[in-house]
């Protein structure tokens, strides 16, 4: 069993910020993943609300570069995928499918993973018309007719996305108008290729080798829509399966904690937006993340 000073758990921007607060502090510290670098970010074609950044930043691009950093810091980095936090006197042991590490002290930065339609048809077409990443897949719809269900962020920010490769986009939101940012909701609507649908609801995906349509209920009445890809943003759901029991989670699952990202027990802390609150931008993430290395740090001190 490797021993360390902080074990972070998960490789997303709070982790990584976190490793590299962690390692100037002088923190001999790992950070465990079971993907590799950037979290969600790498399926990110732009990034462009990070302070100092007017250009953007592609997600492929920053993951790596706060990874280097990190590793500059002196951080380890594993992979793994983490099927347990046990308590061991003072110290917590990070248990994992391939390897199990020791340290007095875990950052929490698992991050969350898109939530599902739990519609007919979903699971079934998952990979064949079925996805949660324009970057990755969007090329694959260029010329056809593409469906983006939701209304926040990732919805409007992933719609424009695809409609430079599909021939048309329609985002269908349950609510009339969409939650997303102003510059979002502006960039849509300058988008000739892509059209907002409010108060709709999908109740199922059909076909037969790939998507053929969806099925969508708007002002009490069902209508069959002919699309070839369904994207689908409705928000996403803590990675913390693993924690119930072990730490307070909320009604949604995400980790409770105060304002110095310490959790129900002492030295776990969370950071990102698993933690109970966050706003899930990345400038507040990262600041999760340096937030939870410089608690950490305390904490190994006695609380100094």
């Amino acid at each position: 069993m490797q021993e360390f000073d902080l074990v972070i758990v998960g490789a997303g921007v709070a982790g990584l910020t976190a490793a590299t607060t962690a390692g100037r502090f002088g923190l001999r510290t790992a950070v465990v993943d079971r993907l590799g670098a950037g979290g969600q970010i790498v399926n990110a074609e732009r990034i462009e609300n990070l302070p100092g950044l007017a250009e953007g930043i592609g997600g492929f691009e920053l993951g790596p570069l706060l990874q280097e950093q990190a590793e500059a810091a002196g951080a380890a980095f594993l992979l793994d995928d983490i099927e347990a936090i046990e308590a061991d006197g003072a110290a917590w042991v990070v248990r994992g499918t391939e390897d199990s590490l020791k340290a007095p002290a875990v950052i929490l930065a698992t991050g969350s993973q898109p939530r599902t339609l739990g519609v007919p048809g979903e699971e079934e077409f998952r990979g064949r018309g079925v996805s949660h990443c324009a970057t990755c897949d969007g090329p694959l719809f260029a010329g056809k007719t593409v469906a983006v269900v939701g209304g926040g962020d990732a919805a409007l920010d992933e719609a424009a996305v695809l409609a430079a490769h599909a021939a048309t986009v329609t985002v269908y939101l349950r609510a009339e108008a969409p939650r997303a940012q102003a510059i979002l909701r502006q960039q849509a609507g300058e988008r000739a290729n892509l059209t907002l649908v409010g108060g709709a609801t999908v109740e199922a995906i059909t076909g037969g080798d790939g998507v053929a349509a969806i099925r969508v209920r708007r002002d009490g009445a069902v209508q069959e829509v002919p699309v070839e890809g369904v994207f689908v943003y409705i928000g996403t759901e803590p990675e913390t399966g693993f924690l119930r029991g072990v730490v307070d989670l909320d009604p949604a699952g995400h980790v409770a904690t105060d304002i110095l990202m310490r959790t129900s027990r002492p030295g776990l802390f969370a950071a990102g937006d698993v933690r109970q609150h966050s706003v899930a931008l990345l400038p507040a993430v990262a600041g999760d993340g340096a937030t939870a290395a410089i608690s950490a740090f305390r904490h190994l001190r006695g609380g100094r």
